[in-house]
């Protein structure tokens, strides 16, 4: 499906009758010949709106998947990029990556350290270590009532004015047929995890704007939006896609997870 190098519609079929790790780990070798993976033009849009708010020392890509967001962060970060996720084969295909792309690299070009660790963003296995947290496309696999933990988190690995961000599309509209698809897809999803186990958890209209700006405030962050211009504006003047922006305050510490 999706090009001849994507994945047929029974390995979609299997890798949804998985767990969330095990799925991924069957389909990562042929991930990013899919929708899934973010596209080029979101992270260059990220990538642009972050470079004034550097410099930027150490970065990690919360749930990096095969690696996208760790090459926006590799233009960002002097000294260190570091990639988590808890899915051991899309580990492996970003290794493989970044292997391929250091034989290659730009004259003159350095660039930052590359680490690749396998953990769960619920508990990760950091200190307060780094100056810039991303994350691209993966908090439909957070149910609303994991999100104060996962804030808690990431709070806990920023050193004191250290920024986690990551962009939002606007949802679309009722009358546009992405809505229902999107309303649909996570019916299904639903229903999938009443009759079957394990769960694969991955709702595309769970994380609501309102609801993560609330969750990160009560998780001690400093939050604010920033348009990303690339994707337009919508008839009402709003922005097609934002940045979200939350700061962990200087000398703060994180609260208690809930």
């Amino acid at each position: 499906m999706f090009s001849p190098e994507g994945p047929t519609l029974r390995e979609l079929a299997v890798q949804a009758l998985s767990s969330v790790e095990r799925g991924y780990d069957l389909l990562a070798p042929k991930f990013d010949h899919t929708p899934f993976r973010t596209p080029g033009a979101v992270l260059e849009a990220v990538a642009k709106a972050l470079d004034p708010l550097g410099p930027f020392e150490d970065g990690l890509d919360l749930c990096c998947g095969t690696g996208a967001g760790t090459d926006v962060l590799a233009g960002l970060c002097h000294r260190s990029v570091t990639g988590v996720d808890f899915s051991a084969g899309m580990l492996d295909v970003a290794r493989r990556r970044a292997a391929v792309a250091g034989e290659r690299p730009p004259a003159g070009a350095e660039g930052p350290g590359v680490a690749w660790v396998r953990g769960d963003a619920r508990a990760l296995p950091f200190t307060a270590a780094f100056d810039l947290v991303v994350s691209f496309g993966a908090f439909g696999h957070f149910l609303p009532r994991e999100l104060p933990g996962l804030f808690t988190q990431v709070h806990s690995v920023l050193r004191p004015g250290g920024r986690f961000a990551f962009p939002v599309l606007a949802p679309p509209r009722p009358s546009s047929p992405a809505f229902w698809m999107l309303l649909g897809f996570d019916a299904v999803m639903r229903v999938r995890n009443t009759v079957w186990r394990p769960p694969f958890v991955m709702y595309y209209r769970a994380f609501r704007l309102g609801l993560v700006l609330d969750e990160l405030t009560r998780a001690g962050f400093t939050v604010g939006l920033r348009a990303l211009p690339e994707f337009g504006w919508r008839a009402d003047g709003s922005p097609r896609a934002r940045l979200v922006v939350a700061r962990r305050p200087d000398g703060a510490t994180p609260p208690p997870a809930a």
